[in-house]
């Protein structure tokens, strides 16, 4: 009984929701997007994501996501995207994070982009 006091109490309304690229990818394509694999020439801190990462194109922006297997691991995607920056990107403005899913964005992102992504991360 103890055991299933400490498993819930690390699920409560503290803890940080794990996504995964799978699910994410599914209500993506459910609503008509085409998410694509990120090459390790267009992206290496992507492409080196724990949890898998993919590329989608909307109509007037496009979005790199990735995907932590850890929450710790999405710390080291946001810190890997903020140290290899282009020194003429803004990273605040293109970078957003949800639990453990990063958004890279083209450019920055409209409310409705930014809504269809952030409405699709699933676990």
């Amino acid at each position: 009984m103890l055991v299933v006091v400490i498993i819930s109490s690390g699920c409560g309304a503290g803890g940080t929701t794990i996504y995964t690229k799978d699910a994410t990818e599914a209500c993506l394509q459910d609503a008509g997007l085409q998410p694509r694999p990120v090459t390790e020439t267009a992206d290496f801190v992507a492409n080196s994501a724990t949890g898998g990462a993919f590329v989608v194109q909307l109509v007037a922006n496009r979005v790199t996501v990735s995907f932590g297997e850890t929450e710790a691991d999405a710390d080291n995607i946001d810190q890997a995207y903020r140290r290899f920056k282009a020194t003429n990107v803004g990273i605040n403005d293109v970078l957003r994070r949800q639990g453990n899913a990063l958004m890279l964005w083209h450019v920055h992102p409209q409310d409705d982009d930014l809504a269809t992504i952030t409405g699709c991360l699933k676990r």
